[in-house]
């Protein structure tokens, strides 16, 4: 049953900005978690938390795809109220202006700080960026081997553009796609199929995609993980006013909840090591990845859209508008604090709590000037605001 707030705004999904907030939000920990494991990254921090990587492994399989289907329900309402140039035209003004100005102003520092803690780079970052960062080819080979310029984190920004500009093309061919394939997919998910069939698709990308193409995030080539994020994109569009498949997801959300754990305990103990390797046992724990995907984010849109609806005001209005300045401006911060704690010899803990606190700051910061200088604005995701509107516009989702 919908809420008054459901029926009275459809438009408006509380329940899923709050999902793409808290998503958004985990970034900060995550990588910041990243400078503690053993996992690839642009800088590490002097110390190793073991423990770290299953806890970060709860998180890692879906919480990217689950903010793709976000965007596509996002993309789906938008959609309805622009014409198709008219859409292309908002999203990649939206999308485009901020990845240039990311990769031209924000990221230039995360890779700076890079070649100087892996290879020791002397000069200044001055130098650095006339010399190398727009040098657009291979730098600093054969270790690290960087392409420059790069967008590192805003790489989500790429994908994102690439498959809704895909989709406008698939609608400018046949513009009733969305309507027809989405009916016909909410009733073949119905029941206990919305737990099923997209487990055994997530699953299918993670056996047979993902051994041949590691995640790169470079776009060309990156086929495992298009397949992933495609899939997630495209179930949040064509699903996105299907009633149906979202109250079969909120029913459904303690079997969700309990199915996942069982799928994550399977993966985890292959991971761990605790069985002899074996072709079968690959194939497993890959199965048990691909289904825990898609039943975690099951459990997640069921609970939110069952307790977070009605959880509207300030705080969610002013994070909706927040989020993305966020996400641009908090790997460069993460990395920055980071390398300048180099050395110091704090605890891991008290380093990790320097590292989160300083990066919500500067977050806080850069938004906050953001939002008030209208040049500024687009180039942190935000819509421009004439003189003549009061206040800060709220944003759709990314």
């Amino acid at each position: 049953m919908s809420t008054p707030q459901q029926a009275s705004n459809p438009e408006r999904r509380i329940d899923l900005d709050w999902v793409r907030i808290l998503a958004f939000g985990l970034l900060i920990f995550y990588h910041v978690g990243m400078l503690y494991v053993s996992w690839g990254f642009h800088i590490k921090s002097e110390h190793r938390l073991t423990w770290l990587e299953p806890v970060m492994l709860v998180l890692n399989p879906w919480r990217l795809s689950l903010l793709f289907l976000v965007s596509g329900v996002a993309s789906r309402f938008m959609l309805d109220k622009y014409r198709l140039t008219t859409f292309a035209r908002a999203r990649s003004t939206r999308l485009l202006i901020p990845l240039i100005f990311g990769m031209l102003v924000i990221v230039p520092p995360q890779s700076y700080l890079q070649i100087v803690e892996s290879v020791g780079y002397p000069a200044g970052f001055v130098d650095f960026y006339v010399r190398h960062y727009l040098a657009f080819s291979s730098e600093f080979c054969p270790s690290p081997c960087i392409v420059l310029p790069t967008w590192n984190h805003l790489w989500f920004v790429v994908y994102l553009w690439v498959y809704t500009m895909a989709l406008v093309g698939v609608l400018c061919l046949w513009p009733e796609a969305a309507d027809w394939i989405g009916e016909r997919l909410t009733a073949a998910l119905a029941r206990r199929w919305l737990l099923v069939l997209p487990c055994l698709l997530f699953a299918a990308w993670r056996l047979f995609l993902s051994p041949a193409f590691p995640s790169t995030h470079a776009l060309f080539g990156d086929w495992y993980n298009h397949a992933d994020y495609a899939t997630a994109f495209l179930i949040g569009f064509l699903l996105a006013r299907e009633g149906g498949f979202w109250r079969d997801i909120e029913r459904q959300r303690w079997m969700a909840l309990m199915l996942a754990i069982v799928c994550f305990t399977a993966f985890i103990l292959v991971y761990a090591g605790l069985f002899p390797r074996s072709p079968v046992l690959r194939w497993f724990a890959g199965s048990a990845y691909g289904c825990y995907q898609w039943i975690t984010m099951v459990a997640v849109l069921g609970f939110a859209r069952r307790h977070l609806t009605a959880d509207d005001g300030p705080l969610r209005r002013y994070l909706t508008d927040a989020i993305f300045p966020y996400y641009i401006v908090h790997q460069t911060a993460i990395i920055v604090i980071a390398h300048a704690l180099r050395g110091s010899g704090l605890p891991a803990g008290s380093e990790a709590a320097i590292v989160i606190g300083g990066t919500a700051l500067t977050c806080l910061v850069s938004y906050e000037v953001a939002r008030r200088i209208g040049w500024l604005r687009p180039l942190f995701g935000l819509r421009p605001v004439s003189r003549s509107t009061a206040g800060i516009a709220q944003q759709q989702p990314a």
